[in-house]
Parts: C-alpha cells; structure tokens; sequence
C-alpha cells in the first residue's frame, strides 16, 4: 500500500529552543524514529508547511487541502502530520471542502520528541495502521487519528490540553479504535459531513463569544472591520446577552449572515428561549443555528458557504441539515 506523510509542523515536529519550542524535525525523521510503519506500506514524505497549528491561516489551509488534491495517483491514503490546537479543524476543511477519494488521517502528538515518553511515533503509526484498514474496506473520508482512537472529521473536538488522550468526539463516539492485533471498527468509516462546493477561505468572518457582562460592541466592533459572517457562540442551548442580542438584530438587517453555536462542547443548539438575546428571538431576527457543530468548524463553514453563494441563501443551505434535526453518525 502507497501512503504519503504529508507534513505541516506541530508538536510530533517541535523540539525545546531558547525562545520556546518551535517545529523543527523534517518528514523523513518522524518516519524514520518508527521502523514499523515499513511493515505496513510503503511511504514518501512531502512537506507542506512548518508551523505550530495555532498559527495555522488561511492560505496554508488551502495550500493543504490544494496538495492533498493533487497527489498521485498511486496514492492510497495520506497521513497529514499536525499540531493538536487546530487540527479537528484542518480535518473538517478537508473533509467539506476537498472531499478526498482515499483515506485521510490527520494526527500529531501532545509531547514533543525531546520529552519524555513522546506520543507521536505511535499515533503515526495507528494513523498508517488505520489509513491500511480503510483502504481495505474500499472507504474513503478523513479522520483524525490519536491515542489508539479513529475519529471522524464531523465530530471530533480537542477537548483536553494536555493529556494523551485529547481528542474525543462528543455525542457520537469514535469509528474505530486500535490495539495490538487489529483496528476494532464501531461503524463504517466514510464521510460524515455534507459538503460545501467551495474551497476559497477568504470571507471574514468573526467568531464572538456570549457569556456573563458580555456588550454588543464586540460584534459592532467586527462590523466595523468589514465583517462577512458572524459566528456567535451562545451559552447553552444557543443564547447570548441583551446587548449582543440586539446587535445580532442589527446584524442581520444589514444583510450580514450570523450562524449560531453553543460554548458546551456536547449537545446541539435548539432555539428555545425567548427575550432580547434568547435562541427563539435570534432565529426569527433570521440568525441560523448551526446544530452540534463546535465554533471553529462553523466558522469554516460560514467561510466556505459565503465563498459558494451569494449571501444568506447559501448560508442557510450549508447549514440547513444541521438546523432541521440532529446529524446522527452515519452506520453501515
């Protein structure tokens, strides 16, 4: 089997420097700290790009997803080495913009090769482990692959900031996890977004964050900046402060989308509540709920929906299956 380690940077490539840990291990040397990978394909190296996954923008995004579209066509599956912080976010980009036809699996590591017990040679090799088992179902769709756990891009969210296992995929579950013998698949692996018919992130868009005291301006202030879209990040269910409520009104007016999520990393936003900032007055201001999906991958989506069309009509299409009823895991 043909895999290519395509790498970004991250914590699986950071070493300790005197002004803080920065990536600086080449492809060819995480590959060759794990012999075993030769025993389970045949893998290349490419590079594409060399930063923490915090300072991950959107022309290297793009420049990722451009690479994983154009790799050979002997390719079987890509293994995308990463920095923990935005790396179910990457996957998703992946996921709903570039729809690749062979397995991708994004990993990385919570410790650094120059620290004790590092994480990253075995989470590249499940990850390879995990690209040959989907590939041998004949599947597709990208995941995330961390800590002997098989993720998919829809669902999975960081939620730990240091501790091994991180990543986990709140009200769904993994698809598979992986030991000693086998990769134990819980559901058939594939896909479980719905796409968007863009790859451009160049719309601005603002993510703002409701919460106790919070005002309006900070969503008047994006505004101001030229603002495309506005993510809101509610508290519970999907609700914000009187002051960024009323903004949201004016926001809406003004022909700017605002999609709606929620701070709580399980359950989905249902507009409820009434008054000034309640989810029920969002939505009839015309705000679009975006359903289970954490802020930074709805801030994609928005991103990519306003790329696809024009203005509200193509938000509310990108969004619209995530608003009608909850997105359960595809089984099989």
């Amino acid at each position: 089997m043909n895999v290519t380690v395509l790498t970004t940077g991250g914590t699986i490539a950071s070493t300790a420097g005197e002004g803080g840990a920065t990536p600086t291990k080449r492809g060819e040397e995480l590959v060759e700290a794990v012999p075993e990978l030769a025993e389970e394909a045949d893998v290349t190296v490419e590079s594409a790009a060399q930063v923490p996954s915090y300072q991950m923008d959107a022309e290297t995004l793009e420049s990722i997803g451009e690479q994983v579209a154009t790799l050979e066509d002997d390719v079987e599956a890509v293994v995308v080495t990463h920095g923990t912080d935005t790396m179910a976010e990457t996957a998703y980009y992946l996921d709903v913009a570039r729809r690749p036809d062979l397995p991708v699996f994004v990993t990385g590591a919570q410790r650094r090769p120059d620290e004790v017990s590092p994480d990253g040679p075995a989470n590249l090799l499940t990850a390879v482990r995990a690209a040959k088992a989907v590939h041998d179902r004949d599947a597709s769709g990208v995941f995330v692959a961390f800590d002997e756990t098989i993720h998919a891009a829809r669902w999975v969210r960081k939620l730990h900031t240091s501790r091994l296992g991180a990543f986990e995929s709140p009200d769904a579950g993994p698809v598979a996890t992986v030991d000693r013998d086998a990769v134990v698949f819980r559901r058939q692996p594939r896909s479980e977004t719905e796409p968007v018919p863009a790859t451009s992130l160049e719309a601005t868009v603002y993510a703002v964050r409701s919460g106790s005291c919070v005002p309006g301006d900070m969503l008047e202030a994006a505004l101001e900046r030229g603002a495309d879209g506005i993510v809101l990040e509610g508290t519970g269910l999907g609700n914000a402060t009187v002051g960024l409520g009323e903004a949201v009104r004016d926001t809406l007016e003004g022909g700017v989308p605002v999609v709606v999520t929620s701070r709580c990393p399980g359950g989905r936003v249902v507009p409820v509540y009434g008054g000034p900032g309640g989810g029920s007055t969002l939505r009839d201001h015309g705000a679009v709920f975006a359903g289970d999906l954490s802020t930074g991958k709805a801030r994609l989506r928005l991103m990519l929906a306003l790329a696809a069309g024009d203005g509200t009509a193509a938000v509310r299409d990108a969004f619209a299956h995530l608003e009608a009823q909850p997105e359960e895991p595809r089984g099989g």
